[in-house]
């Protein structure tokens, strides 16, 4: 484990100060985020917003926004091109009359890759400046997403996270086609960074649209940069954020990529569904139906129409009586032609349903509209603490080998506690406490570095 003491963090508190909630509104969520520069980056090229609706009136005409965007570029171009894209994609978002959320947001997405590119188009030091962008939002009629890149959008519910967005990335685009098994030479060859689709390297770009999907209280949201999902792997993310509430859970999974090297950025959003506006009975009443049940639906009813209207020709043709046999031949020829179709339909969609919920592999086809494209289940088993307890037996190793003057004793303490706690059967307490052992390593590493900053400034 190489660990370089290049811990120039930056680290943001949601911008809560900011915002003027009217004390008797419920926004019916929790938020925590928290943005880092990492261990081997001067600068901070991620972004993010967090706009919870002030009001209930502002709350059903665009309900909450969040966005997380990692920039790409020389110089300072990559960090200029992810805040222009949260800044921009927000006050897009607002300030459109368009009453569709599906549309509002694609419309704000493209506007907002537009101004970058026209940007990145009038000063040559931010050519073919880019950044990707992650943005969900929160309604009356449920989540809807709209993406661009690789920083993703996870949902967690019931111990289950499933990943909303598909990475555009040159990894997720070859296997997708299904010419690459992920497994092969070939698959482990493919660069893990490289990406298809941004904002602002072209005038246009392909905005994919996810949900909307219903809500239920509990929902764990969660929006990230690669940062994080190239460091803590999707089970560890999910566990964390089953086991964890939304600041610890913000906290704890930016240290852990940090401690393992923390090679990028990275950027954390989590917010969770509670009782309030999201789940209230107008909200249900707006909420969209089970794609897969209403064609399920349709396909039983065109067929129970087309038995009918068979059984009535067959009464007319008894009794005589030609016009109306006719009408009703028509009417079961009709109703099967709409039932086969039906029914092609339900199985192609549920085909496509389960090689999206595959665990770990994604859909033979990249667009919008087919979330979710992974799945995951929190395991908050003795393999997985241990699994995080090795970062920070790792980090142990290194400071001895470097002779780093660090406190391990409250460390000891918490990791104690969580092994009890696992031995007990309390594996959600466990994998706490193990959280913590890792934030209080991380503020170890980052003591060490203020004294060794502090001794070589004294020395010069």
């Amino acid at each position: 484990m190489s660990i370089s003491l290049h811990l120039s963090s930056s680290i943001t508190k949601l911008p809560r100060e900011k915002q003027s909630v009217s004390e008797s509104w419920n926004p019916g969520v929790v938020c925590a985020a928290r943005t880092d520069v990492g261990m081997r980056r001067t600068n901070n090229q991620d972004s993010y917003s967090v706009i919870p609706a002030q009001s209930s009136e502002r709350f059903m005409s665009r309900g909450h926004l969040f966005v997380v965007a990692d920039g790409m570029g020389a110089h300072a171009a990559g960090e200029l091109a992810s805040s222009m894209a949260t800044e921009l994609i927000a006050m897009n978002y607002f300030r459109t009359s368009i009453a569709n959320a599906k549309d509002s947001l694609h419309v704000a997405v493209s506007e907002a890759n537009t101004e970058i590119y026209q940007r990145g188009q009038q000063n040559p030091e931010f050519h073919n400046m880019g950044t990707t962008a992650s943005t969900l939002a929160l309604l009356p009629c449920g989540a809807v997403i709209a993406h661009v890149g690789d920083s993703r959008v996870y949902r967690l519910r019931d111990g289950v996270m499933e990943q909303l967005t598909f990475d555009h990335s040159l990894v997720w685009e070859v296997q997708a086609s299904g010419q690459v098994h992920p497994e092969s030479a070939l698959g482990q060859a493919l660069p893990k960074n490289v990406i298809t689709r941004s904002l602002g390297p072209n005038a246009d770009v392909q905005v994919d649209i996810e949900g909307p999907f219903e809500l239920k209280i509990g929902d764990k949201f969660l929006l990230c940069s690669d940062g994080l999902s190239g460091q803590v792997d999707d089970v560890e993310i999910a566990t964390l954020l089953e086991c964890l509430p939304e600041d610890l859970a913000v906290e704890v999974l930016v240290d852990l990529a940090n401690l393992r090297g923390g090679p990028d950025n990275s950027t954390v959003v989590v917010t969770t569904v509670t009782d309030g506006p999201l789940v209230s009975n107008e909200a249900k009443a707006t909420q969209p139906s089970n794609d897969d049940t209403l064609v399920f639906w349709g396909t039983i009813g065109a067929i129970v129409a087309c038995g009918i209207s068979s059984v009535t020709s067959v009464a007319f043709w008894l009794l005589q009586q030609p016009g109306p046999m006719i009408i009703a031949v028509l009417g079961a020829i009709i109703s099967g032609v709409i039932a086969a179709m039906s029914y092609s339909s339900f199985k192609e969609q549920s085909k496509r349903r389960q090689l999206a919920l595959r665990d770990g592999t994604a859909i033979p086809k990249a667009f919008g509209g087919n979330a979710p494209y992974r799945r995951y289940v929190a395991k908050p088993d003795e393999t997985l603490y241990r699994r995080l307890g090795k970062t920070v037996a790792e980090l142990r190793e290194a400071a001895k080998l470097k002779n780093w003057l660090m406190d391990w004793d409250q460390i000891d303490a918490l990791q104690k506690q969580g092994c009890s706690a696992m031995r007990s059967g309390d594996g959600k307490s466990a994998i706490s406490f193990q959280a913590k052992a890792i934030i209080e390593t991380m503020n170890q590493l980052r003591e060490q570095h203020d004294r060794s900053a502090n001794e070589t400034a004294i020395d010069h």
